[in-house]
């Protein structure tokens, strides 16, 4: 089975790297643009413990039909700043995307996020819903009740994770990969996920990575409030057999967004956690044809 995935150094190779100020301190982060320049802007947010370069097969189709796509890699994650002593925060995250849109002059965008990246979503929704156009999700724990992270999750948040950290090799990576994955993914593919997160020794910072469980908690009342009342147009691609956010929380989308657009991934087999890896075609068609729905095509 071949890989779908272009090569990670490839998909660096075509972004760079642009220091981003919050409140705190200064950052750098990969941040990169595809498709021309007065093209729709669209914003893609990736998830953990991946990088942006989950969206690489998903973003030249998006380019090609006149999107102009921001892609970056969040703090902690792939070729971004990966401070060993921080405390990381959604919150914070929201912060550096809004950074990255005004250093690029980009105002209004459509945004599609995935796992993580659901609750940079969120947390970005809370605060100027009216700047994002259209709104596009990816399996990712939109209910805090309703998520169901696998056991190496759970350990790793737990007390030992710092300890367990150091024990992640390839091997358990992929293995863990397995368990949310519901169609056969290459290992050429999975090693390239490896290698988004082991660079500059990013697994090492799992533990603190996954507070966002924490936060998703911490910050429920207001985030799930941004997703039921976001007034624009909603589009859910999902995979239903994902044990961590699949079709438990489809059931609950399908009854409280009844407005909302929903492409259920289950045909001509079931697709899991990683939608835009395990189906890129199917993912890059729905998306496309809701991003630029409406659109002049002149």
């Amino acid at each position: 089975m071949a890989g779908v995935l272009p090569d990670i150094g490839e998909w660096v190779a075509g972004g760079g790297r642009m220091r981003v100020t919050t409140r705190s301190r200064g950052f750098e982060l990969f941040v990169r643009q595809d498709g021309p320049a007065d093209g729709l802007p669209v914003t893609l947010i990736h998830g953990f413990p991946t990088s942006s370069h989950d969206w690489s097969v998903v973003v030249p189709h998006l380019a090609a039909h006149g999107c102009r796509v921001l892609t970056l890699d969040l703090l902690g994650f792939g070729a971004s700043d990966k401070p060993r002593d921080h405390v990381y925060s959604v919150v914070e995250q929201a912060e550096l995307v809004e950074g990255v849109w005004q250093a690029l002059g980009i105002g209004d965008t459509a945004l599609v996020a995935h796992d993580y990246g659901v609750s940079v979503g969120q947390e970005l929704l809370a605060r100027d819903p009216g700047r994002v156009r259209r709104m596009a999700w990816l399996n990712g724990g939109l209910y805090p009740d309703l998520h169901r992270p696998i056991a190496p999750q759970r350990l790793l948040h737990s007390r030992a994770g710092a300890v367990l950290v150091h024990a992640m090799t390839e091997r358990r990576f992929t293995s863990s990969m397995r368990q949310v994955l519901a169609r056969p993914v290459a290992e050429e593919d999975l090693h390239a996920m490896w290698e988004s997160v082991s660079h500059e020794n990013g697994h090492l910072l799992a533990h603190r990575l996954l507070r966002y469980i924490d936060e998703r908690k911490q910050h429920a009342a207001r985030w799930v409030g941004a997703l039921e009342e976001y007034p624009g147009p909603t589009l859910f691609v999902w995979g239903p057999a994902d044990p961590i956010s699949g079709a438990h929380v489809l059931e609950r989308i399908r009854a409280r967004l009844t407005a909302a657009h929903i492409v259920e991934l289950a045909v001509p087999a079931p697709v899991g956690h990683y939608p835009q890896v395990e189906a890129p075609d199917a993912v890059a068609e729905a998306l496309t044809a809701f991003l630029t729905e409406g659109a002049d095509r002149a």
